[in-house]
C-alpha cells in the first residue's frame, strides 16, 4: 500500500465540498502512485458533513474505508487546539462524526479546544492520532508537554514544510523530535490541489483496510517514507493556482 497521510479535498475551508473535485483529486493521486489516502479535511470547514454525506450516497464503504474504484479512502479530519497546533484523527466514518458533533462551538480560534481536552474525547474510538506539522511556525507542537506529546501515534513529515523550510532540515528536525519522543514520524502532503500529491508518501508492507491495521503498520516500523525528487515544483505549483483560484472564490463556491 502507497499512502499519504495527510490530505485535503476541498482547495479552501470556505467552498463547498465537490464529488468532481474530489474525482479529480483521486485521479491525480493514483498517477501519482498512491493507493490509498487518509482524508484529514478541516473541522471547521464550510458544511463539514456534507462531504461524508455526499461520499456515504456515491461509494461502498468497507472496514474504515472507502472504495473509490479500488483507491482506498480512509476517514478522517484535521482539528485546530488552543496550543496553536493541528491534529489530524483518523478512524470509522462513525467516530469521525461522533467527535465532530462534540467539537460544535468550538471552530474559531478563540473557541479552539485543548489538547488534553480533545485526547479525552478521542479515548472511546480507536483512532491514528497524528500531530501535524510539528515545527511549522504559524501551527507548532514542539512546545507542548511531553505528556501530551507522547500520546500521539505519529508525527507529520509534511510536505508544505519542507517545501518551505527544506527538505533535510526538516526530516532532521521532525524525526529527531519523534525519535526522543518514541513517536514515529510518517509522511503527509498536506495537500489542498491534486498537482500536490506524489511529493511524500508512505509504503506500507500491509494492504490495510482498518484504522488499527495502519495504526499497527505504523508502530511496528513497517513502512518507509519516500519524498518526491519533484516535491519543490509539485508544491509551489499546487499553491500557486491555489492562490490564484482563491482570490476569485465567494463562500460556499464549487470549485470542480
Amino acid at each position: 500500500m502507497i499512502i499519504d497521510f495527510h490530505t485535503h479535498m476541498k482547495l479552501t475551508k470556505k467552498v463547498a465540498f465537490s464529488l468532481e473535485y474530489f474525482r479529480k483529486s483521486i485521479e491525480e493521486a493514483k498517477e501519482s502512485g498512491l493507493t490509498a489516502l487518509t482524508l484529514t479535511e478541516h473541522f471547521n470547514t464550510y458544511r463539514f458533513g456534507d462531504m461524508y454525506d455526499a461520499l456515504d450516497q456515491e461509494y461502498a464503504y468497507h472496514g474504515d474505508c472507502y472504495d473509490v474504484d479500488g483507491f482506498k479512502v480512509f476517514t478522517g479530519m484535521e482539528i485546530d487546539v488552543k496550543e496553536g497546533g493541528h491534529i489530524l484523527f483518523v478512524g470509522n466514518r462513525q467516530a469521525i462524526r461522533d467527535i465532530r458533533r462534540q467539537l460544535d462551538g468550538h471552530e474559531t480560534e478563540d473557541r479552539f479546544i485543548g489538547l488534553e481536552t480533545l485526547f479525552r474525547i478521542g479515548e472511546p474510538y480507536d483512532l491514528l492520532k497524528t500531530g501535524a506539522h510539528p515545527f511549522r511556525e504559524s501551527n507548532p507542537l514542539h512546545h507542548v508537554a511531553a505528556e501530551l506529546l507522547m500520546q500521539f501515534d505519529c508525527f507529520d513529515l509534511n510536505g508544505k514544510d519542507m517545501y518551505k523550510y527544506g527538505v533535510d532540515t526538516m526530516r532532521e528536525q521532525v524525526l529527531k523530535f519523534g525519535s526522543q519522543l518514541g513517536v514515529p514520524v510518517v509522511g503527509g502532503s498536506d495537500t489542498h490541489h491534486p498537482m500536490q500529491f506524489g511529493c511524500v508518501v508512505n509504503h506500507l508492507d500491509e494492504a490495510c483496510t482498518t484504522v488499527a491495521e495502519l495504526k499497527r503498520s505504523v508502530q511496528q516500523g513497517r513502512y518507509r517514507i519516500d519524498i518526491s525528487p519533484c516535491l519543490a515544483t509539485k508544491v509551489k505549483a499546487a499553491n500557486t493556482i491555489k492562490k490564484m483560484l482563491k482570490a476569485n472564490l465567494e463562500p460556499g463556491a464549487v470549485v470542480s
